[in-house]
């Protein structure tokens, strides 16, 4: 792997774990997924909290190398910064925002199981991988509050960012262009 993880306030980044045609390649793959409008499973009121397109990125042969590849980056990050009792990865989500739709995702955490698969173990550490380079749109900045500060993830493409997935975070309103990323969850037991 490349590049060597730090830290911006809550935010652990890692850059240069992806080659440009690897990011490419993603790219592609997510491309040619069935995307659908993203749902949210918190119940009536929640509608307008977010405005994006998603696909699952399915567990094959064609994608376990990606698999294994995040989740390196999970246990590395994880070992630095958050000591966390992990047990395994959820599956990846591609998301895009931006065309006809615009896109954003008001303030929320992601701890806590997921409804759609309650044998798995709760959400604990939230990754996002940038597919899109950031002068390829205006606005739309993942943002994370674990404090008085608003922390902003790095635009570069090919930045992965993590942090707790009970922290607030949001992703910004979109003005313009497309913002493509790749999303996953790490879960484990409880915490305690």
């Amino acid at each position: 792997m490349g590049g060597s993880p730090y830290l911006i306030g809550s935010l652990a980044v890692w850059q240069g774990l992806f080659s440009a045609s690897e990011l490419d390649a993603l790219v592609r793959l997510g491309d040619g997924l069935a995307l659908e409008k993203a749902e949210l499973s918190a119940g009536r009121g929640y509608e307008n909290i977010r405005s994006t397109k998603v696909a699952w990125v399915p567990r094959t042969p064609q994608t376990e190398h990606l698999y294994q590849r995040m989740e390196e980056a999970v246990l590395e990050m994880n070992a630095r910064y958050f000591r966390f009792d992990l047990s395994g990865l959820a599956a990846l989500q591609y998301a895009v925002y931006g065309g006809s739709e615009g896109g954003h995702f008001d303030w929320h955490k992601d701890y806590g199981r997921d409804p759609s698969d309650p044998d798995q173990e709760p959400r604990k550490l939230t990754l996002s991988l940038q597919l899109s380079d950031g002068s390829d749109y205006k606005g739309c900045d993942l943002q994370a509050r674990a404090g008085n500060l608003i922390d902003t993830a790095p635009r570069e493409r090919g930045t992965i960012v993590a942090f707790p997935a009970n922290v607030l975070h949001q992703v910004t309103p979109i003005e313009s262009g497309v913002r493509r990323s790749l999303v996953t969850w790490a879960v484990g037991p409880e915490f305690r």
